[in-house]
């Protein structure tokens, strides 16, 4: 037993230093680029920017019903609702086709329309030079598929700013500027390694992702099972000291002792985030969960006139959504959308959006209106809205759905894995519990503290392993 126990130490000891010596520089680089992350996210198209590009609906212009634009695209996925905006100073319908693939029906015409110019591109973006993309650095993800190719339109202003315009519907899709470009370089892209030739491919990329963050984890907890192993606080080494190394290495493992767990849980963590044997749910709704939400809603049976008053001026989006079986009106501004029944009455009330979400295989027996930020609903580093509405059912998976009352927006779905996944993610890696979720002063403190800890042992560990891998290869020199 005790020759075992050796060779287990020795292999312990042998593993911990290889893994260090080949994953060292990923810590030193995922460490770096999280607190890069905690200021600047990935690029996404808020709904203020959204907005903001919209000339405001020209009713004038508007002929045709939604009714009649329904009826245009054949035979459309209404389940997410359609959109009445303009593009450039056109009025269109924005609807999603029967494949999902999205389609523009004119306003004033009732026909549908091809793809966009370069030209319109430049008018849509507000002037600049373009350039045709299907896929670069900022539209990499699978979300933008429907999208693809793009206008990118570099406007030539001092910041920098490119205007990803679709070609098949005319819809601003993304806006960037130079100064997030440049940093996230240094944040998103070398955190989640989201190199274009990769991340093109979703299964490689999430392959790569798991093997080498499953690789670094087993670093860290062995560093960790190390440290412990050969710390002696009572019977301490010769000269009084409570580790056996000395210089670099004595520095690396007192402070691995001191933010040791820290790192552990941050690299597990990240390795969680990929889904492992896809042990957690999506957050998204199911399929059957969204057809049942939106239901078989009829005809709207209403006119353009009814549309423009209900609508009122200056309004750049007006949004149609179905919700248990019926159409509701969503008027989109800067300060939320707003709901009201096609009559001008009231949005759907908490019953209507109780009755509407139902769950395969169980029942509803809650309904709670969450007012404050909880365990399970969190700021998250977002502006996810206040109230939600929390319905709980008895399904096998014992799922959660939260609710936008404002307009009846499903926003997520939460299940037993899911709400698991809450704590050995979110907590774990982005500090997100309870206490410091809607304190950013106090979040962020925590997070640099932890950090640089983690930065200090990985980068005296990549110093220290550069120097061994170091000496392996320099030359021996004989005696003579």
């Amino acid at each position: 037993m005790s020759r075992v126990g050796k060779r287990g130490k020795r292999w312990l000891l042998l593993g911990h230093r290889w893994f260090g010596i080949g994953t060292g520089l990923l810590f030193a680089l995922w460490i770096g680029s999280g607190l890069v992350m905690l200021y600047v996210p990935f690029p996404h198209l808020t709904r203020a920017e959204r907005l903001e590009r919209l000339a405001p609906i020209a009713w004038d212009k508007v002929v045709i019903g939604p009714d009649a634009a329904l009826a245009a695209a054949g035979s459309p996925d209404v389940r997410a609702g359609f959109r009445l905006e303009m593009r450039a100073d056109k009025p269109v319908y924005r609807i999603a086709g029967p494949d999902g693939i999205p389609l523009t029906v004119s306003a004033r015409t009732g026909e549908r329309l091809g793809p966009l110019d370069a030209a319109e591109a430049v008018r849509i973006a507000g002037g600049g030079k373009a350039s045709r993309v299907s896929r670069d650095q900022w539209t990499v993800t699978a979300r933008y598929d429907p999208l693809r190719p793009f206008i990118k339109v570099a406007l030539g202003d001092p910041a920098g700013y490119e205007v990803y315009v679709s070609v098949p519907t005319g819809e601003v899709a993304l806006v960037t500027t130079r100064w997030q470009r440049g940093w996230n370089w240094l944040g998103a892209v070398t955190h989640w390694i989201y190199l274009t030739p990769l991340r093109a491919r979703p299964e490689a990329w999430r392959q790569a992702l798991l093997w080498l963050s499953a690789i670094a984890s087993v670093t860290a907890v062995t560093g960790l099972s190390v440290g412990v192993w050969r710390l002696r606080l009572r019977n301490r080494y010769r000269g009084g000291g409570v580790s056996p190394y000395r210089g670099l290495a004595l520095w690396h493992h007192l402070i691995g002792m001191a933010g040791g767990v820290s790192l552990v849980c941050f690299i597990v963590s990240g390795w969680l985030s990929m889904n492992p044997n896809r042990w957690f749910s999506s957050t998204t709704p199911p399929e059957a969960v969204r057809n049942a939400y939106a239901g078989h809603p009829g005809a709207l049976g209403v006119s353009v006139a009814e549309l423009h008053r209900l609508a009122g001026p200056s309004l750049a989006t007006l949004h149609f959504a179905p919700i248990g079986g019926r159409w509701w009106m969503v008027r989109e501004t800067a300060g939320g959308p707003a709901a009201t029944d096609l009559g001008g009455g009231p949005g759907p009330d908490s019953a209507t959006l109780e009755a509407a979400a139902r769950m395969p295989g169980g029942h509803l027996t809650e309904a709670k209106l969450v007012a404050t930020y909880d365990a399970y609903w969190s700021p998250n580093g977002s502006d996810r809205p206040l109230p939600v509405l929390r319905l709980t059912f008895d399904d096998p998976a014992a799922t959660w759905l939260h609710i936008d009352p404002r307009d009846g927006t499903l926003l997520n779905r939460l299940d037993r894995s899911g709400r698991a996944n809450r704590w050995l993610f979110d907590a774990f890696h982005r500090l997100d519990i309870p206490g410091l979720s809607t304190r950013p002063f106090w979040r962020f403190s925590a997070q640099w503290a932890l950090n640089l800890v983690g930065a200090g042992i990985a980068l005296t560990g990549l110093i220290a392993g550069g120097r061994r891998f170091g000496r392996m290869f320099r030359p021996r020199v004989g005696r003579g």
